[in-house]
């Protein structure tokens, strides 16, 4: 394959197959995601109905555990009171690749704040033609 007509047919096909597989994978997994769902509300709803954190059984042990998230309503609040006990680490360490964006091309001539690298590299889009 060296020219470019015959690279992009076979990129087109190669993806077409991969959304196929893809699509049919989701399916069949969100089957099974549902079934375990309701088999562990039914070993959850058995828990909670003989008070136990956990049972066991010759094929394993069902094991009853509290999940917590914390989740903010408030963010100018929260930021107020992160900054105020210098708390920062309770936020996540990531950029917000959007905001940082905006940042730069506000700020072009400051460069990169300490402490950030930036990784660019070329890729490649192929888009179906509208022909086909």
């Amino acid at each position: 394959m060296s020219n470019t007509e015959e690279l992009v047919t076979a990129y087109l096909a190669i993806r077409g197959k991969r959304e196929t597989l893809l699509h049919n994978f989701e399916d069949a997994d969100k089957a099974l995601k549902n079934e375990l769902f309701h088999i562990e509300a039914a070993m959850l709803d058995l828990c909670n109905t003989i008070n136990a954190d956990s049972i066991k059984t010759s094929q394993g042990t069902v094991m009853r555990k509290l999940n917590e998230r914390f989740f903010c309503n408030d963010w100018d609040n929260f930021y107020k009171f992160v900054l105020e006990n210098e708390a920062v680490q309770l936020l996540e360490r990531r950029i917000h690749q959007g905001n940082f964006r905006q940042f730069l091309g506000e700020n072009a001539d400051d460069g990169l704040p300490p402490g950030v690298d930036v990784m660019r590299q070329y890729g490649i889009t192929v888009r179906k033609s509208s022909n086909i």
